[in-house]
């Protein structure tokens, strides 16, 4: 696809390649198996070619959390990948603790960035606090009398992306930046 923008349309007609490359490289990993170029035709490299770049991801997510979390020391040597369908809502997680104390953890929606999180982000924390609360009393890492870990306690350290796909997704807000779907909380 060739696009240039209309004046007459857009205020903003002149973009940044960097911020485009990147959003190029995003969906590569949000798509796996989908190549993606990018030739910035206004610019040329020391070679006198076009600027540019060519996106391409084999296992979508999990090369998405290592590039993400790639400033940092993981805990394990691949993440934790689930790629499933529940109620016809594909779902597509990859995740990795590091050694750092930051949260890195992002949320699509058919490819969109859900800035602020939504349903899907909240059903993902849920179910890992959940999942590791019950591991750790099952395996005497939490003793019946301790109370449970909270959310922000397990997320601490995780790097993650959460993707689903959903035909009619609800959005809170113009931006589309949280998703509203009550159903896919569950998912």
């Amino acid at each position: 696809i060739t696009f240039k923008p209309d004046d007459t349309i857009f205020s903003v007609t002149e973009y940044d390649y960097e911020t485009l490359s990147s959003r190029m490289r995003e969906l590569a990993y949000l798509n796996k198996g989908v190549r993606l170029n990018i030739t910035d035709r206004r610019n040329r490299n020391e070679q006198g070619e076009f600027v540019h770049d060519s996106f391409y991801s084999t296992e979508g997510l999990k090369e998405f959390v290592q590039f993400l979390d790639a400033s940092r020391e993981p805990l394990t040597e691949t993440p934790i990948y689930i790629d499933t369908e529940k109620d016809g809502v594909p779902v597509e997680v990859a995740m990795q603790y590091n050694t750092s104390f930051s949260e890195n953890v992002h949320s699509y929606v058919n490819n969109i960035n859900t800035i602020e999180g939504g349903t899907h982000l909240t059903g993902f924390s849920s179910a890992l606090t959940r999942s590791i609360n019950e591991y750790g009393r099952q395996f005497g890492f939490l003793k019946a009398s301790d109370t449970n870990l909270k959310s922000e306690d397990v997320r601490e350290s995780l790097a993650a992306v959460i993707s689903v796909k959903l035909v009619e997704p609800q959005f809170e807000g113009q931006t589309k930046s949280k998703l509203g779907n009550s159903e896919v909380r569950g998912i």
